[in-house]
């Protein structure tokens, strides 16, 4: 059965728009569980203005702290050349690089077009010059709640953009929750056949509940690259309505029920699913955590004994 390979991304999508700062211990202790875990991506942290997001004003210091295990690539989130230089600094296996495919939320989300935007990352590219893998986050890509539908021949013209710059890998992203698995598997189609050399990764939101029908549409039409986010934190803080990401954790439990190879030891991570709420304080969306995995039985009631001797 196929391999499916999964970043956790709640250390920096989950955690930039809590209301409470996570202490720098906490984080360093999560991802080291993470990368126990078996992921063979971890999105650690952003290096974007300490004013900007303060969650994340540790970048440095958690970046410096971690234990990296061998076969997990830690990535980092870099908005822009200065972030890119921080980032060189800490050592990081990848730098994300995220504009919007949407004018509008990138006006929103970015306070510039996507063609300034698009000139900053490529600034950013010629920069790094090959001494670090890129991967580009494209946001709305399936849709923008302000604008509404966004083509896919915009999506694609920009991820052909950046495959022309020498990027290792693009991230389609359904920021907002608007994606449906029809559409999920039609542009899974194009972008394999389009860019069959690049690592193409799908994330997902879970907002309107099609998270996990959406990924299971595009792991059926061949895509083996998830984001997700442990107990489905996350949101972007300038597309309204967008909550969390989809739960690692309840698309690990789909896919090795289906009988597919996630590399990810199941039982470990929804343990730290069930810690997490008392991280962030307050409930998560996980539902298997919750509910326990579909693997784990119950030992039956005591009179069912009884009930079935006297059949």
């Amino acid at each position: 059965m196929t391999r499916i390979y999964f970043n956790d991304v709640v250390t920096r999508d989950g955690f930039q728009i809590e209301a409470s700062f996570v202490p720098t211990d906490d984080k360093v202790r999560l991802i080291d569980a993470l990368s126990e875990c078996g992921f063979a991506k971890i999105e650690v942290t952003s290096f974007t203005s300490p004013k900007a997001i303060p969650m994340l004003r540790d970048a440095e210091e958690v970046m410096g702290r971690i234990k990296r295990l061998p076969g997990v690539e830690y990535t980092v989130l870099v908005p822009n050349l200065r972030g890119a230089e921080r980032a060189f600094e800490s050592r990081a296996d990848e730098f994300n690089l995220v504009m919007s495919t949407s004018e509008t939320h990138n006006l929103a989300n970015l306070r510039m077009g996507r063609e300034k935007s698009f000139a900053g990352l490529a600034e950013v590219i010629r920069y790094v010059d090959g001494r670090t893998p890129i991967n580009v986050s494209l946001s709305t890509c399936f849709g923008c709640p302000m604008e509404g539908d966004v083509s896919q021949s915009v999506v694609e013209n920009f991820a052909q953009r950046f495959a022309d710059l020498g990027v290792r890998g693009l991230t389609i992203c359904d920021t907002t929750g608007m994606a449906n698995p029809e559409q999920v598997k039609r542009m899974s189609d194009v972008l394999q056949k389009r860019f069959p050399n690049l690592q193409l990764t799908m994330h997902f939101h879970n907002t309107r509940g099609m998270g996990l029908a959406n990924v299971l549409a595009a792991v059926q039409s061949g895509i083996v690259r998830f984001d997700g986010s442990l107990g489905g934190l996350g949101g972007c803080p300038y597309a309204p309505g967008a909550s969390g990401n989809i739960s690692s954790e309840d698309a690990i439990h789909m896919l090795d029920a289906m009988g597919y190879e996630t590399g990810i030891d199941l039982e470990k991570l929804l343990q730290l699913a069930r810690e997490l709420p008392q991280i962030v304080g307050h409930e998560v969306p996980g539902q298997v955590a919750k509910a326990g995995s579909a693997f784990a039985l119950h030992p039956e009631p005591s009179y069912v004994d009884e009930l079935r001797r006297a059949q």
